[in-house]
């Protein structure tokens, strides 16, 4: 199976996964998807109340300049080792 059609299982098996992960590892997984899906993020980070949309920006900055194909890889272990 080709990378791209490995990722877009594990997409979907995201949805399914057998417990809540916690709020670090949801950060992690939403990261490697932005990162894989669109690269490195652009615009401001959100400010004033918006601390999770603080917190998710900060975890895909934090992987910036990352290779879209590692991104996937790192993407699919993670959600294979959650099942």
């Amino acid at each position: 199976m080709e990378l791209k059609e490995k990722f877009e299982a594990a997409v979907a098996n995201s949805t399914s996964l057998s417990e809540k992960p916690s709020n670090e590892i949801l950060l992690k997984i939403y990261s490697l998807f932005k990162q894989a899906t669109e690269g490195d993020i652009t615009g401001d980070r959100p400010s004033g109340f918006d601390f999770k949309g603080a917190a998710k920006y900060d975890a895909w900055k934090k992987i910036e300049g990352k290779d879209k194909d590692e991104c996937m890889q790192e993407y699919i272990d993670l959600i294979d080792s959650l099942q």
